[in-house]
């Protein structure tokens, strides 16, 4: 077995050409990661991609005409850590409730520099984690200034992180709402958050019109169930609406004074229930890269109704994947597999 380094990192990481390093959805569960080091990591990631030092293909995509299932596959290279990783999802059960869908992803990373696997691991952790970091971004720069409040709508994975990153990026939200129909998904967002800043509490509302129309910022993280649908019209001036599951209104995104996306193209695949009746979307004003590099301003003006789209861009999984397993390799977890033997 050889030692290599990998080129962004003082540590080595032991992997050869005939076995490849698993790590399991537990071996990653039990790794210590502050979110503010999540943040900086996919950050980094959209810096290197608006520089040009990275491939983000757009992602390919496979659903039956009835709709049940959706599967996609994501090939990436990270520049700054010469790494290329392929992501896979599967998704089953769309036609049903949350408790019988079946959910899979998986993440491989090979070093370009050795030309040698690095490891394939669960990527639901990653998932879980990038997503809310890129939305806490998108708040960053694109809130009015002086924002205070947020909604949450949904209680799933990612509506239980959102209010924990959206505090790391602005700390000064002195009010936090959410919206949820899963009395164990509300009790889970607040432990989350409550975990991780104790003397913070969330409001939890009932009234998504009301509670809309008094937030500057809402993410909406839910499923495809839930009864919200927040329409441009309950929108407050200046009101920045991000879009990660579902939760608003397409009339959020037609309507909209300044729309962002982190990809354009991906929006237009992944975000196909936001179109209007001939399917068509409004143009994006910028994608999300050259917003985070300080090219191209996220906001004009405090009064502008911003929508913002938040698909995942495999770079970001490959940056903070191999964070992981860095992490994971240090420690010694995982298992190696002689797949190529």
């Amino acid at each position: 077995m050889t030692e290599i380094t990998v080129a962004d990192e003082a540590h080595s990481i032991p992997t050869d050409d005939k076995t490849l390093r698993i790590l399991s959805t537990s071996d990653l569960a039990g790794i210590d990661i502050s979110l503010a080091d999540v943040v900086a990591t996919v950050e980094g990631a959209y810096r290197t991609l608006h520089a040009g030092k990275s491939d983000n293909p757009r992602k390919l995509t496979v659903k039956p005409e009835d709709g049940h299932s959706v599967s996609y596959a994501m090939l990436g290279r990270d520049g700054s850590r010469n790494v290329v990783a392929i992501k896979t999802s599967y998704k089953h059960g769309l036609d049903k409730g949350r408790d019988e869908q079946h959910y899979y992803t998986a993440l491989t990373l090979y070093d370009d520099v050795t030309g040698l696997p690095v490891a394939m691991m669960d990527c639901g952790r990653i998932g879980s984690l990038r997503t809310p970091a890129v939305s806490a971004l998108l708040a960053r720069e694109c809130a009015r200034p002086g924002a205070r409040s947020a909604l949450v709508i949904g209680t799933g994975t990612q509506g239980r992180l959102a209010l924990p990153f959206l505090l790391t990026t602005l700390p000064d939200l002195d009010r936090l709402m959410l919206f949820g129909t899963h009395s164990e998904g509300i009790a889970a967002v607040r432990e989350e958050l409550r975990t991780r800043f104790p003397d913070r509490d969330v409001e939890i509302v009932t009234d998504p019109r009301a509670a809309a129309s008094d937030a500057d910022i809402i993410v909406a993280t839910a499923g495809s169930h839930t009864p919200a649908a927040v329409e441009a019209g309950w929108l407050k001036s200046g009101a920045l609406s991000i879009l990660v599951g579902h939760g608003l209104a397409p009339s959020t995104l037609h309507r909209a004074d300044r729309v962002v996306a982190t990809s354009e193209a991906q929006m237009k695949v992944t975000g196909t229930d936001m179109a209007d009746e001939n399917g068509n979307f409004p143009a994006v004003d910028t994608e999300f890269p050259p917003v985070i590099a300080g090219i191209t301003a996220g906001r004009r003006s405090a009064k502008e109704r911003i929508f913002a789209y938040n698909s995942g861009l495999v770079v970001t999984d490959i940056a903070l994947g191999h964070r992981f397993a860095q992490l994971a390799l240090d420690q010694g977890l995982g298992m190696q597999v002689p797949l190529w033997q």
